[in-house]
């Protein structure tokens, strides 16, 4: 018996061994420009853009199969970062897909508790369970639509938000900006 529990450990350690040196000698490096584009998108993952979510879309952009103007929750903020990134003169506001900031908004007379909004929020800002009134948390939402086709009785809409002193945000967060002395 315990033969063989030494027998199955020191297997054990072999073959964890040879998989650390298969992962350090077969690892696939990150294009770092992709990285880079991929921090500065909304990480909605809404496709909106048309791509499955943020990091395929990046990928696109770094190989120049993709504009840089087709992320509508990027703004055009997202646009001018990832043209500064890129070092590309940023396309004219005719052709950047612009929609105003807008957050989900569900009729309470009208919901059924179905759960299919919760189950298709990327960010987790829809809040409920079966059977029960859902909720959406505001500052949470994205605006990305994502929860308006699942939804059988069509009981949530969209809701600009303008912008005032309760929801202004800074343009950029607050580690890129730079300290003037």
């Amino acid at each position: 018996m315990l033969s063989a529990l030494l027998v199955l450990g020191g297997l054990g350690l072999v073959l964890g061994a040879v998989l650390g040196w298969a992962e350090v000698k077969f690892r696939v490096a990150d294009d770092p420009l992709v990285e880079k584009i991929d921090a500065i998108l909304p990480q909605t993952q809404c496709g909106q853009c048309g791509f499955p979510g943020c990091k395929p879309y990046a990928e696109a952009i770094a190989k120049g199969e993709a504009p840089i103007n087709k992320c509508p929750p990027g703004g055009a903020d997202g646009v001018k970062r990832l043209a500064e990134l890129l070092g590309v003169d940023p396309p004219a506001a005719d052709d950047m897909e612009h929609k105003p900031r807008a957050v989900a908004v569900i009729d309470e007379n009208t919901c059924i508790g179905c759960t299919l909004c919760i189950q298709s929020c990327p960010v987790d800002a829809i809040v409920g369970a079966s059977k029960q009134l859902h909720v959406i948390l505001e500052k949470q939402c994205t605006g990305c639509e994502l929860c308006l086709p699942p939804c059988p009785v069509d009981c949530i809409h969209m809701v600009v938000v303008k912008e005032d002193l309760a929801t202004w945000k800074w343009r950029y967060p607050v580690h890129t900006l730079r300290r003037v002395a």
